[in-house]
């Protein structure tokens, strides 16, 4: 099979982006709260969680665009999730995806607000939206159950407040990895498995890409640590450096470079073993673990 990965994920970003930028009204008042969510939502970015999700889907099932409402919520809580990491009281940081954060455009009030938006709009589009009410309410009901478990305390907002704890301390790997399999991967493991989910996949399925999810997860944490240290500003759409500045518990300053490449290779390696036996249906999950450790931004 000739697959050319920049075409699929193009096609896939396309469709994300459109139905993201359809989801609100940015005249509907408050006003100045429906611009700041929307500023936030498209200003750009991979859309790697929505894509994963539509990846995981389409082994299963024909077309990923079935999945839409369910793939923008996933980018709507990661989105809020970022407008809220950039504020002062957390890293603040004044750029993201090579735009104005939210706070620096809107204050810190408002910025707050919209990823409160964004967050409970997210749970509400799965819910009670009109493209989501012809699914099954049972299946409904686990997308917003892992939605939900990744996105709270057991997961990204629990490995948040482990890296708020951590800063300017000496902690060892196993911190590290409880940040970055909470704060990170938990999100990433979770679009693969709401895919899974509304693809009908199977118990053995669902474990198995699990795995998956829960490898790039991780690696792309570990890449995200390295670029943070040898990248730049202008590619990267956020400031460099940044978590030097606030001595966070990373792979590279508790293992080094070296090893922090040689885990992050060693977790893409295991993700693609993990899917060999969906054999060419696999094929953008490989790319996109690939993707994942080769990045620059």
């Amino acid at each position: 099979m000739n697959f050319d990965l920049k075409t699929y994920l193009d096609k896939r970003k396309t469709w994300v982006d459109k139905a993201l930028a359809e989801i609100f009204d940015p005249s509907a008042e408050p006003r100045e709260l429906y611009e700041a969510m929307t500023y936030s939502l498209t200003a750009g970015g991979k859309r790697i969680r929505p894509i994963l999700m539509m990846a995981t889907y389409e082994i299963f099932q024909e077309d990923g665009r079935d999945i839409l409402p369910f793939a923008c919520a996933m980018e709507m809580v990661h989105t809020y999730s970022l407008i809220h990491d950039d504020l002062p009281a957390m890293d603040d940081d004044d750029l993201r995806r090579g735009k104005p954060t939210c706070h620096k455009v809107y204050g810190d009030a408002m910025a707050i607000l919209a990823g409160d938006g964004l967050l409970t709009e997210a749970f509400n589009l799965i819910a009670n939206g009109a493209e989501t009410s012809e699914w099954p309410a049972d299946i409904r009901l686990s997308a917003l159950g892992e939605l939900a478990s990744a996105a709270g305390t057991k997961g990204m907002v629990g490995g948040q407040a482990m890296d708020i704890l951590s800063e300017h301390k000496s902690v060892g790997v196993e911190t590290v990895r409880f940040i970055h399999s909470h704060k990170t991967a938990a999100l990433i493991r979770a679009s693969v498995r709401m895919g899974a989910i509304l693809g009908k996949a199977g118990a053995n399925d669902l474990e198995t890409l699990s795995r998956y999810g829960q490898s790039i997860g991780v690696a792309f944490q570990i890449v995200d640590d390295i670029l943070d240290i040898e990248g730049n500003t202008e590619l990267l759409g956020k400031e460099a450096g940044s978590d030097d500045k606030l001595e966070k518990a990373t792979y590279p300053h508790v293992v080094g470079m070296a090893e922090s490449r040689r885990e992050a290779t060693q977790l893409i390696q295991t993700a693609k073993e993990s899917i060999a036996v969906y054999g060419e249906r696999a094929l953008p999950l490989k790319g996109i673990a690939d993707l994942i450790l080769a990045r620059n931004t």
